[in-house]
């Protein structure tokens, strides 16, 4: 059986195609290939990158205890808090009450027993 033009053709042309090379990824002066950039769709909605040490600081909510004592005092308060209470996720925190960290220190400090020294943070 003959095979006419056409099929030397589609050979022909399959032959180029395999040949192709991939395109070439851009090299860093190492001979890592760098990696791809992403582009974002023209319809996509805008993107907002925030710098870690540009971010807002938390206002004082009313009736917590950084609005009722201030930073400072606040921040003594919940260091104490920290260094006494031994649960995993204590109220330790300036947004909270100041009831609710003093409650929580004077929680941890009653579980001492009599005859177990105290840690300071439970005098002060």
């Amino acid at each position: 059986m003959r095979r006419g033009p056409p099929f030397a053709l589609l050979a022909a042309l399959a032959a180029l195609t395999a040949c192709d090379k991939p395109p070439e990824t851009p090299v860093d002066a190492v001979g890592i290939a760098a990696a791809p950039t992403t582009v974002m769709p023209a319809d996509a909605p805008p993107q907002e990158e925030v710098d870690p040490g540009l971010a807002p600081v938390a206002a004082a909510v009313e009736g917590s205890c950084l609005s009722d004592i201030g930073a400072a005092a606040s921040a003594r308060l919940v260091e104490r808090c920290i260094q006494v209470s031994p649960a995993t996720h204590p109220p330790c925190n300036a947004q909270n009450s100041c009831a609710l960290i003093q409650g929580e220190i004077d929680r941890a400090c009653a579980m001492y027993g009599p005859d177990e020294t105290r840690p300071s943070e439970c005098t002060a």
